[in-house]
């Protein structure tokens, strides 16, 4: 073979021809080339088993990925080479009857080795390699039966060439296609595996696989975030709605009416080992340090949501509701509704409500109904005042439970006396016959207070 490619590069580079040839289809190739070619060709169709032997087996030695394949199936992998090689051997005796079949097989080649995930380096370094061996079987045997026409090949080795770089193409493009669908397919199931956590209609027999396709740990704790922006992105964009804080793992879904960020968080050292004792003895009695909750991983959580919630960068106006710690894959859709709880109990003009910090506006808004009679019970007997005059009530009641009842720092927020805001304190038990001493009153007002700020219009 090396004297053949000498003396096609001097054919290439050596002294022009007296008289420029016509061009033609073929440009150097004539009758007696294209029969010596056809010739040496046959001989390769009858010797076709024994070629496809030394193929595989040179597969084997110098192509890593096709050596795996060869170990797992080396029937499936001979049968191809088998295969693509009479057609596109055939092809070089008859490319009109074998050039479609050809193509359809190199096609069939770079899909199949797509969907096993075989790299398309190695794919169309095999192809290249099968087209090296058959050139040189075809030099080989002219060499050896007819070695006076061995300088006719040097004519049609162009046309061999192109043809194997044509090949390549064809196994390339199909090997892209069949990726990108498959890219596609993973994506769609990723998308409709990640909304039945979020719904909550996911089987327990899916999990372990639902957990290996999103890298999720299937027992591992997680939070759901819900975002509500007044901008919503395109359907289907990858871009996030909002940044979370550096290190922060999420997996974004959009919903009807807002985007959910499914939160996988680290476990706790001792997370499941260390029992909350009982509050017993002088620990109960004197309001000890007792933790009356549950392990010691849910403080975990609840410290990486309220760091989570500090970190947050959202565009200005958006509401931002995060649940609760859920432990495992199953739990997904319960945080899903809690975050969407906790969203309804942002404000209108925006905020970050973690929803264990605020559970009795959370009351509230998942029952908006009895809010709203709660909210008319308690605080409607102020309707009937001036709407300043009221509204200088509420206000002054609500800096006052925000103060833990403290007049003299309610009337630092206000601007005005402590004694100012006792007086109007005093008004309002007058108006609506509550005690804000009782207990059981001031939580009424305090959730109606609640109620008429975010169930009102």
């Amino acid at each position: 073979m090396p004297q053949v490619v000498r003396s096609r590069v001097r054919a290439l580079h050596g002294p022009p021809p007296v008289a420029p040839m016509p061009r033609r289809f073929r440009s150097l190739a004539d009758r007696e080339a294209v029969a010596v070619l056809h010739r040496a060709a046959r001989v390769l169709i009858e010797a076709l088993p024994e070629l496809t032997d030394r193929l595989v087996e040179a597969l084997r030695e110098q192509e890593p990925a096709y050596r795996s394949a060869i170990e797992a199936d080396a029937a499936e992998i001979w049968q191809e080479v088998h295969h693509s090689l009479r057609h596109n051997v055939g092809s070089l005796i008859q490319p009109r009857e074998f050039r479609e079949a050809a193509h359809r097989t190199s096609r069939r080649i770079g899909e199949v080795r797509a969907e096993q995930g075989l790299p398309l380096d190695a794919v169309l370094h095999a192809f290249r390699m099968g087209g090296a061996m058959v050139w040189q079987d075809l030099v080989d045997d002219t060499a050896r039966r007819h070695p006076e026409d061995i300088r006719l090949l040097v004519h049609v080795a162009a046309d061999v060439w192109n043809f194997v770089d044509e090949h390549c193409g064809v196994v390339a493009d199909a090997y892209r296609q069949t990726e990108r669908k498959l890219a596609w397919r993973r994506e769609n199931r990723q998308r409709l595996m990640t909304a039945a956590l979020l719904d909550g209609t996911a089987q327990i027999a899916e999990l372990p696989d639902a957990a290996a396709m999103l890298g999720l740990p299937e027992h591992g704790r997680y939070a759901v975030l819900a975002v509500s922006t007044a901008r919503r992105a395109p359907h289907g964009t990858a871009q996030p709605p909002m940044t979370l804080p550096a290190g922060t793992d999420a997996l974004w879904h959009p919903g009807p009416d807002a985007e959910f960020a499914i939160l996988p968080l680290s476990r706790g050292e001792g997370a499941a080992a260390e029992p909350v004792a009982p509050l017993t003895g002088s620990a109960a009695d004197e309001g000890g340090d007792t933790q009356p909750g549950g392990p010691a991983g849910a403080v975990d959580g609840e410290a990486e949501l309220a760091a989570l919630a500090a970190g947050l960068s959202a565009p200005p106006g958006s509401r931002v509701g995060i649940s609760s710690v859920v432990d495992g894959l199953a739990a997904v859709g319960d945080a899903r509704r809690l975050a969407e709880t906790a969203l309804r109990a942002c404000p209108a003009g925006g905020g970050v409500v973690l929803l264990d910090e605020q559970l009795p506006a959370a009351l509230v808004v998942s029952s908006p109904g009895l809010g709203s009679a709660l909210a008319a019970r308690v605080l409607g007997p102020l309707d009937r005042l001036d709407p300043a005059d009221r509204d200088v009530i509420i206000e002054t009641l609500t800096a006052w439970l925000d103060s833990d009842g403290s007049a003299q720092r309610a009337g630092a927020r206000l601007y005005c006396h402590r004694n100012t805001v006792l007086n109007r304190l005093r008004r309002f038990e007058q108006l609506t016959g509550r005690c804000l001493t009782r207990p059981s009153d001031a939580v009424e007002v305090s959730l109606a207070l609640t109620a008429r700020r975010l169930l009102a219009g």
